[in-house]
């Protein structure tokens, strides 16, 4: 069965290509990611800007139209909240959210992070002014696990601007409406030491969802890319089996 992995904001496909693409094609699984629009080597980038929540929920309906049946759909961070909106209109075989956007949006982040990491989001809003990542401020926003430098400057050097109308979508204007999203199976993880979306911020998404989050302990926000990527990957892998998939 396949499984569609998609990217969270200000990054690219390629944030899969480091271990999960390799680990699950491994193990049998037809595996893919897709750069959303503006994003990578996909077109728009010169006009990001005015791409919305739902240009990048348009990208996935089209990606799962070229696969051979419909796939697994696991998002990170923004790429939660696309899947959220996906399964408003269309269901999945199952989901996965990983450290995702809460269903109630950006606000209850933005909020956390002036009170506990006010540089942070400074630094985070620069960005999306088209000012270049500070290579501290990427890993105090990804990392909690030691990481090479090498490791960090070459995420750094390919990690882009963002949309700010999908950034506005995720906080006011685009939000999912819960109660039409399909109940695919769905498994909803978090990191500890997630500077973006707390522990309990998972939480309220699991709730929403009418399911109970699992917490990866000494972790931050790159699930994929931290030191102990694979015991997410293996989780991800035990919990399809154990749906039948």
């Amino acid at each position: 069965m396949p499984i569609l992995f998609i990217h969270g904001a200000y990054i690219a496909a390629w944030c899969w290509e480091e271990h999960f693409l390799p680990w699950f094609a491994r193990r049998g699984w037809a595996a893919y990611a897709v750069s959303l629009s503006g994003h990578g080597q996909s077109p728009g980038r010169e006009h990001l800007d005015s791409l919305s929540l739902s240009h990048y929920v348009a990208n996935i309906v089209e990606a799962v139209a070229t696969l051979p049946a419909p796939p697994i759909l696991i998002g990170h961070s923004m790429g939660g909240m696309v899947v959220q909106k996906y399964l408003e209109q269309a269901a999945a075989p199952a989901a996965v959210l990983m450290a995702s956007v809460p269903p109630q949006g950006l606000i209850s982040s933005a909020l956390g992070m002036f009170f506990t990491a006010p540089q942070l989001l400074t630094d985070l809003n620069r960005i999306m002014g088209g000012g270049d990542p500070g290579i501290d401020s990427l890993r105090q926003a990804l990392f909690h696990q030691p990481i090479s430098a090498e490791k960090l400057r070459r995420y750094w050097e390919q990690s882009q601007p963002e949309s700010h109308r999908a950034l506005w979508d995720m906080t006011f204007f685009d939000l999912p409406n819960t109660s039409r999203v399909y109940r695919s199976p769905m498994l909803v993880l978090g990191a500890q030491y997630d500077r973006l979306f707390s522990p309990g911020q998972v939480q309220s998404t699991a709730n929403a969802y009418g399911t109970r989050p699992e917490i990866f302990l000494n972790m931050g926000h790159a699930m994929m890319l931290e030191r102990d990527w694979e015991k997410v990957a293996i989780r991800i892998d035990e919990w399809l089996v154990a749906q039948g998939l």
